[in-house]
C-alpha cells in the first residue's frame, strides 16, 4: 500500500529539521503499534534532502552487536567507518553529535526503549553527551518508539536521566475517517458499499499496518475482511497478544481478563470486580493512565467526576480483537475458521453500533464546529442518548441517534430522552437544540 495522508505530520517533522540546521533538537515520536511510525519519519525525512539520513534501529541484542549494526549504517551514509570498533552507543551517539557540529544532518533511533531491556544506562549516557555537545550540535534527532509505558518511563517520568530533553513531541494516531476512506476508495476494484467501509472501521480503527493487510490482500468487503482475520495463514489471531503483552509484562492474564470483559459489555467498575473477584481499581488506572487503552466515561456535562461512570476500550482493533478473537481461541486452535466467520458475521452489526458513534465524533471532530461531544445516560439506565454534540460558539445543541439502518431511527423517543436530559441539565434548555438521525448512509 502507498502512502496516504499524514500531510500535516510529514510537515511538522520537516519544519523541526529546518529549525535543526541552527540549534539541535530532540523528537520524542510515540503511538501504539502499528500506527506507522518508522514509515511517517521515513517519509518525511528520508527525502532526499540536503541533509544526511541516519537510521539507527535497536534491538534486544547484546549492546556490542546493536553498535556493529549502526557503525555499517554510519558507513553507509558517510562512505567511511568510524575509527576502531565500538561497542557502547553513548560512543556512536557522541560521533554522530560531534559530526553535526561540521554539518547538520539527521539521526532516528527507533525502538529506543529496548535499552530499558538490555543496557538501561545508556540513557543516562545519552543525557549527558546531549547536555554537553547540544548548543553546538546542528542535529535533527528523533526517537521513537513502540511500547508507551516504556516511552513515557524513559522520556516523560521526572526521575528518568532525559526527562525535560525533548524540544518536541508527535503522538501519532490512527487515520483520521477522511484519509481512511481516500485508502479505501482507491483500493476498490467494484462498487464496495457504507457498510463495507464502517466494517473496515470497526476491525482496524484506522491503525496503518491492519488497514494495509486489508488492501494488500484486497479484502474490502465483510466476507473478505473476515476470512482475512479466522484463517489458517491469519497474523491477526497473535496481534492481540504480541501488541499487548509486552506492555503488561507478567500480569497480563488479569488485563486480557479486563478487556475481554470490557468488549463483552461489561463496563461498570462493580461489574468488572465481580468478573474478576478482586479488585480491579489498579489495573484499570493503569489501563487508563499508563497504556491508553480504556478510558473512563460519563454522561456529557456530568459534574461529579465519579459516578454514573463507564470504561470503554478506545483503540477499535482491540475492541474488536477482545470480542471476537480472544474469547473464540478454542475454535481458533480447532481450526474452526469457517464456523466463526459466520458467528461474527451474524454478531458484527450490533457489535458495531460503538464503533459507529466514534466514527460519527471522529467525522465531525474534522468537518464540524462542535467544541464538545459525548455520549449520554441516566444512572437507572432508563434513558441513552447515543451522541450528544454542542457548538459553544453559537450555542447550540445537537442531539443523535446512531443506527446502521436509517429505518430504524426514532427521533420521537430521542425528543423524549432530551426531555430527561434537560431535567437534569436546567441550564442547557435555553440554547438553541435540534434531534437528528445518523446511519450508514450518513457515513
Amino acid at each position: 500500500m502507498k502512502f496516504f495522508g499524514r500531510t500535516a505530520e510529514v510537515k511538522e517533522l520537516r519544519d523541526i529539521r529546518e529549525l535543526s540546521k541552527s540549534a539541535a533538537r530532540m523528537t520524542v515520536v510515540t503511538g501504539r503499534r502499528r500506527i506507522g511510525k518508522t514509515e511517517l519519519v521515513r517519509q518525511a525525512l528520508d527525502d532526499g534532502g540536503d541533509m544526511p539520513f541516519l537510521y539507527f534501529l535497536v534491538t534486544r541484542a547484546p549492546q556490542s552487536a546493536v553498535c556493529e549494526n549502526l557503525q555499517s549504517e554510519i558507513t553507509r551514509v558517510f562512505g567511511r567507518p568510524m575509527p576502531g570498533r565500538i561497542e557502547r552507543f553513548a560512543d556512536i551517539f557522541r560521533f554522530v553529535m560531534e559530526k553535526s557540529e561540521t554539518a547538520p544532518l539527521t539521526l532516528v533511533v527507533d525502538e529506543f526503549q529496548e535499552f530499558d531491556r538490555t543496557a538501561p544506562e545508556v540513557y543516562s549516557e545519552v543525557a549527558g553527551v546531549w547536555d554537553e555537545l547540544h548548543g553546538k550540535a546542528r542535529i535533527n534527532l528523533v526517537f521513537c518508539g513502540s511500547v508507551n509505558r516504556l516511552m513515557n518511563k524513559v522520556f516523560f517520568s521526572y526521575a528518568e536521566p532525559l526527562y525535560g530533553r525533548n524540544t518536541g513531541r508527535l503522538d501519532l494516531k490512527p487515520f483520521p475517517v477522511s484519509t481512511l476512506k481516500e485508502i479505501f476508495a482507491a483500493h476498490s476494484r467494484r462498487k464496495h458499499t457504507t457498510s463495507d467501509f464502517i466494517d473496515l472501521w470497526t476491525i482496524t480503527g484506522g491503525v496503518a499496518r491492519y488497514v494495509e493487510l486489508f488492501m494488500d490482500c484486497g479484502a474490502l468487503s465483510r466476507t473478505d475482511m473476515l476470512k482475512t482475520v479466522f484463517g489458517p495463514v491469519t497474523t491477526f489471531v497473535d496481534e492481540g497478544k504480541t501488541v499487548l503483552v509486552e506492555e503488561f509484562g507478567r500480569d497480563y492474564g488479569t488485563y486480557f481478563a479486563i478487556l475481554s470483559g470490557i468488549a463483552s459489555g461489561r463496563t461498570t467498575f462493580a461489574e468488572l470486580k465481580n468478573l474478576l473477584g478482586t479488585d480491579v481499581g489498579g489495573y484499570l488506572t493503569k489501563l487508563e493512565r499508563d497504556y491508553s487503552i480504556i478510558s473512563q466515561t460519563q454522561p456529557i456535562f456530568e459534574r461529579s467526576r465519579n459516578k454514573n461512570c463507564h470504561y470503554r476500550i478506545d483503540d477499535c482493533f482491540f475492541r474488536f480483537w477482545f470480542r471476537f478473537v480472544y474469547r473464540n481461541l478454542s475454535m481458533i486452535e480447532l481450526g474452526r475458521f469457517k464456523e466463526l466467520q459466520s458467528l461474527v458475521a451474524k454478531d458484527i452489526d450490533a457489535f458495531s453500533g460503538y464503533a459507529l458513534e466514534r466514527y460519527f465524533r471522529w467525522k465531525f471532530t474534522e468537518d464540524t464546529s462542535y467544541t464538545r461531544m459525548g455520549g449520554w445516560w441516566d444512572r437507572k439506565g432508563e434513558n441513552e442518548i447515543d451522541l450528544v454534540c454542542e457548538d459553544e460558539i453559537n450555542g447550540r445543541l445537537d442531539f443523535y441517534e446512531i443506527k446502521r439502518d436509517a429505518a430504524r431511527i426514532d427521533l420521537a423517543a430521542l425528543k423524549a430522552k432530551t426531555e430527561a436530559f434537560f431535567e437534569k441539565n436546567p441550564a442547557l434548555r435555553s440554547l438553541e437544540s435540534e434531534c437528528r438521525g445518523l446511519s450508514l448512509a450518513d457515513a
